[in-house]
């Protein structure tokens, strides 16, 4: 008899699209979080950092703060955006 996890596998078929699109999700929540390592940062600093427009990162910093990565803090001069950092 296999392992639970190992059928579930078989019985359970991803599709290609949906492995590519979990990797570069994955991929650009690193970048940001390496991104936030250093200092608190806006979206347009991280933007501009790792090479992604406005909307793809805000999108992913919305999700990393819903599950509890990062936090936001203080808005910025302009009052325009927050500035992000890690959540310790």
């Amino acid at each position: 008899m296999g392992k639970t996890i190992d059928i579930i596998k078989k019985k359970r078929i991803v599709s290609d699209d949906v492995k590519e699109k979990i990797k570069s999700f994955n991929k650009i929540k690193r970048l940001i979080l390496k991104s936030l390592e250093t200092a608190e940062k806006t979206v347009p600093q991280i933007a501009q950092e790792i090479g992604l427009p406005l909307d793809v990162v805000t999108y992913h910093l919305m999700t990393l703060q819903k599950y509890g990565n990062i936090e936001a803090g203080d808005v910025d001069d302009m009052d325009e955006y927050y500035f992000y950092k890690l959540k310790k």
